[in-house]
């Protein structure tokens, strides 16, 4: 028996997430995702329509002729039909989390319903997301793609996968400081300390993008693969990492694709293929992801307490917040004494 179309919308609220392909845009993924629900809602057993008593004109045969009456009769709202008010369903309020360019693809998260809200406090809660980035040696471009404008090409031969990770470390060496920095907290007291034990640290606020983590998946030159953990990243920040690596490497590099693979709670295993787009796959990914959701987010709220208790108030480091120095995380942020000893 079919389900009854307005009790499924009325319980409809919640978060997912869907894998966003390369070469689409996040509006075209949302919208599909709207189109496919309000189908699949208005596919399901609707009201009935309502009924009328409408006195129709007839007329009796009687010996004296044929005289005029009106005869109660039951018939149905014709404003109720379909081919007059159209489908019971034409819109739906489905948000979206943190963005994907149109280049990039991997975990996008939606929210349907009352689940807008949750995608403000995952925004808040300032998760960690991870990417699979792939990126060539030898060229560099106006855009840092390989798609863009070729400006120059370099050999890249002397690259070797140990000189690579050094640059790797350095990169996540300067990033690590900022992330303290942007957290404003003090690590002179034992809560800074044992959140820096824990590697809770993080910054409850907007910050310039910073990573956490970065480290060489797959190493065959020309190409190369790197996993970066990172927060408040926008995907043409990776591709300038990837850049500036090849700089970095006394060579050039472009950045092929990027891939997001997490996005705080949400994976791969989580998102949902573009077969899957429909009413039953997303209410169960709802279903799925709702409890596991909940609790992180208190966690995070309970983080932000203990950063904010933290908070050393200190001039010193208020003031190198403010220079022009720190107005965003440097990717290779390091002396040439300090690449000189990386390499």
């Amino acid at each position: 028996m079919p389900e009854f179309g307005p009790a499924v919308f009325r319980t409809l609220h919640g978060i997912f997430a869907v894998y966003k392909p390369p070469g689409v845009h996040w509006k075209l993924v949302r919208d599909g995702v709207e189109t496919n629900l309000l189908k699949d809602l208005n596919s399901l057993k609707q009201p009935d329509i309502r009924q009328q008593v409408r006195f129709l004109p007839g007329t009796l045969e009687r010996s004296s002729g044929k005289e005029l009456t009106l005869t109660a009769t039951v018939l149905p709202v014709l404003a109720d039909h379909i081919l007059a008010k159209g489908p019971n369903y034409c819109h739906l309020r489905v948000g979206s989390g943190h963005r994907l360019d149109i280049r990039s693809s991997g975990v996008f998260v939606l929210g349907v319903g009352h689940g807008n809200k949750l995608l403000t406090d995952i925004n808040e809660a300032h998760f960690t997301k991870e990417y699979t980035v792939h990126g060539l040696f030898g060229k560099a471009t106006d855009d840092f793609s390989d798609t863009g404008k070729v400006i120059e090409k370099t050999t890249y031969d002397h690259i070797t996968r140990d000189k690579l990770e050094r640059i790797l470390a350095v990169i996540q060496g300067s990033n690590r400081r900022a992330l303290i920095m942007h957290s404003k907290i003090d690590l002179k007291s034992q809560e800074a300390y044992e959140l820096a034990v824990e590697g809770l640290i993080r910054p409850m606020e907007k910050s310039p993008p910073i990573i956490t983590r970065i480290r060489c998946l797959q190493f065959a030159p020309p190409e190369f693969t790197l996993e970066i953990q990172c927060l408040h990243e926008t995907q043409q920040y990776l591709r300038k990492i990837i850049h500036e690596i090849g700089l970095e490497l006394k060579s050039t590099a472009v950045c092929m694709c990027v891939r997001r693979t997490r996005d705080g709670i949400f994976t791969l295993s989580d998102a949902l293929l573009r077969t899957h787009w429909n009413l039953q796959s997303i209410r169960d990914a709802i279903k799925h992801c709702t409890p596991r959701l909940e609790p992180e987010l208190q966690k995070a709220l309970a983080l932000k307490h203990r950063i904010v208790s933290c908070d050393s108030g200190s001039t010193e480091q208020d003031a190198l917040l403010e220079s022009a120095d720190h107005t965003e995380v440097v990717t290779v942020a390091a002396s040439p004494d300090q690449t000189r000893e990386a390499a």
